[in-house]
């Protein structure tokens, strides 16, 4: 039976990892080992100078052996690796994540993050993510055929799948698109609102406005157009 270890940045709690897990079982036995809170842009950030704890907690889907910590999410990838599935898994899931990862938001991202952290172990991983919605259409009508797709296709060492589902209605999907770029711009263009504070601080604030000026043949630009997005991200080497 193939063995599949699956994290997140959202928390453990989180409705995009049930999601994931629960597909997921369909093709092996399930562990998820997640942060127990929200953990986003936290990107491949490892825990060197403090301790780590994981708790054994009771998860919603039958079967599934899962573990909360106080670390980040390529911690949760180490530690599962490491000593949680024997033998190291087969498959590690990252996801699904609530917000998109695309274009310059990968670098920032955990759910991209961890499962980097996965390639480097030399397990091949996907990370999945979806818009900052509550509709749900596409990503639950696609997933699982995704999911069979892209563990049955090969990656270099340091590399994984990462998958975008817009957040349109089902009826609405165009349909999908691979071998997606990179785009070299975000969903976001961010800036900093400033505010004085008393001995000469100041508090910033992010502020980002929405841009849907994107390249063509990239993730970005596929998600904007109502397309499944899915590529290949390299880790550094």
């Amino acid at each position: 039976m193939q063995k599949i270890l699956i994290t997140n940045d959202d928390g453990i709690q989180s409705d995009g990892i049930i999601r994931l897990a629960r597909a997921a079982k369909k093709y092996g036995k399930v562990w998820v080992v997640a942060p127990d809170g929200q953990r986003s842009a936290m990107s491949h950030r490892i825990t060197l100078h403090e301790t780590i704890e994981f708790l054994s907690v009771d998860f919603p889907v039958e079967g599934v052996h899962a573990y909360a910590s106080t670390g980040t999410p390529a911690d949760c990838v180490r530690f599962g690796i490491l000593n949680i599935v024997k033998e190291k898994p087969d498959y590690v899931f990252s996801g699904i994540n609530y917000g998109y990862n695309s274009g310059t938001d990968i670098q920032y991202s955990a759910t991209v993050g961890s499962a980097l952290e996965a390639a480097c172990a030399g397990v091949h991983a996907v990370a999945f993510s979806e818009g900052a919605s509550e509709c749900h259409e596409v990503t639950d009508a696609y997933l699982e055929r995704m999911m069979e797709e892209l563990m049955e296709q090969p990656l270099a060492y340091n590399q994984i799948w990462n998958v975008n589902f817009p957040q349109c209605e089902l009826e609405k999907l165009r349909g999908i698109l691979y071998d997606r770029k990179i785009a070299d711009c975000g969903f976001f263009i961010d800036e900093y609102l400033e505010e004085e504070l008393e001995n000469g601080r100041i508090r910033l604030t992010v502020h980002g406005n929405y841009n849907e000026n994107a390249p063509e043949g990239t993730d970005f630009r596929a998600l904007v157009d109502g397309y499944i997005s899915v590529g290949k991200v390299n880790n550094l080497r």
